[in-house]
């Protein structure tokens, strides 16, 4: 643009700020680091996977002998733990690849896609010991509820151990949350477990059994539901959980020189790795490079988000008819708009302007 004093191509500002995380009110900083720690991460799930794995193989063998499902859909439930963990680690190593070629974030949603596994074999193994469980209920078998009461209690200990292992792993990383949340869930079910043997010994009331194994459905359900709709999210590029697009638009519209915003995208790269994405029009004469910098200042401290690309042009300078109008959608204060004044045949959500306007 004539007088221009600014060295940039056509106004664009393409530029990543990778500093640390900041916190700021009503931002969602984070004091974690993207990704996760591999080595040590690795370490404390490899020691869990050992654990729940050992105790497993004994479990299936005490459950056949005292007849009780519990025991049976918590050594399944392992199984799964075991399987979550192995693709835990499988994940790690993957993320950890640099990108290259067609990848250009590398494999980083291979740890959304173990997370998103882990969801639905919960939510799968919670349907068939919900329908085992009922019929029990209906016809029960004997359980032996002294070998049911000393087994769950030695998996309450190790499940215990196995917990206490994958809480010193980087939990932010979902692929971890997911591990994490299939051997807390199996926690829980041991201590129903072991409730439901001293019932049955106590009182041979063998339907404790398969009333404990519904206590166990219901916190997969639980579990499940959190994590496939957690990764759902992040596949679906949606916004991550606590931010919200119209008020960081809000936020950053109010920077002295910024005239509008639009193209505004905000979406999580892999768990704890938020990015954004905006075009912005400076007022005519402004230093865009600024304006660039106070923007990334504020998304970085109030939102924790280090990853931001900016196109920042100066409003009208391809002409009167171009970027001037660029911002218009197919309707201005609820009337159709007139031709040439749409930004693109398909808007790429609304527009933000300074003072109040519609989202």
């Amino acid at each position: 643009m004539a007088g221009d004093h600014h060295d940039h191509d056509r106004g664009r500002e393409h530029s990543h700020d990778h500093g640390a995380h900041g916190h700021g009110p009503g931002g969602r900083g984070h004091a974690h680091s993207h990704g996760v720690a591999a080595d040590a991460d690795r370490r404390w799930l490899v020691w869990a996977l050992v654990l729940i794995t050992v105790f497993m193989a004994g479990e299936v063998v005490v459950g056949l002998a005292a007849s009780s499902l519990a025991l049976i859909s918590d050594a399944a439930h392992m199984l799964t733990d075991a399987a979550s963990i192995a693709l835990a680690l499988v994940a790690m190593r993957l993320a950890a690849r640099p990108a290259r070629g067609g990848y250009t974030y590398g494999l980083k949603r291979a740890e959304i896609l173990s997370a998103q596994a882990n969801g639905v074999t919960l939510l799968v193994l919670s349907a068939w010991l919900g329908y085992e469980a009922v019929t029990r209920l209906i016809d029960p078998p004997e359980v032996r509820g002294s070998l049911v009461l000393v087994t769950a209690l030695v998996g309450v200990v190790v499940n215990l151990a196995a917990t206490w292992c994958m809480s010193k792993a980087n939990r932010s990383s979902l692929n971890v949350e997911g591990a994490f949340q299939h051997v807390l869930t199996d926690l829980y079910a041991f201590i129903a477990t072991a409730i439901a043997g001293a019932v049955v010994m106590l009182t041979g009331f063998v339907q404790a059994d398969a009333i404990a194994s519904l206590v166990v459905v219901a916190l997969m359900l639980r579990a499940g539901t959190g994590l496939v709709r957690d990764s759902a999210r992040i596949f679906l590029e949606a916004a991550p959980a606590g931010i919200d697009p119209d008020t960081v638009a809000d936020r950053l519209v109010a920077v002295p020189l910024v005239e509008e915003i639009h193209d505004l995208h905000i979406w999580e790269i892999t768990s704890g790795e938020p990015a954004l994405s905006a075009h912005i029009l400076v007022a005519p004469g402004g230093d865009c490079h600024a304006v660039r910098r106070e923007l990334q200042r504020r998304v970085r401290d109030e939102y924790g988000i280090t990853h931001a690309t900016l196109q920042v042009d100066h409003l009208g300078e391809d002409g009167p008819h171009e970027l001037l109008q660029i911002s218009r959608s197919a309707e201005v204060d609820g009337a159709p708009a007139a031709d040439g004044q749409e930004h693109c045949a398909d808007a790429h959500g609304p527009v933000h302007r300074s003072g109040p306007h519609r989202h």
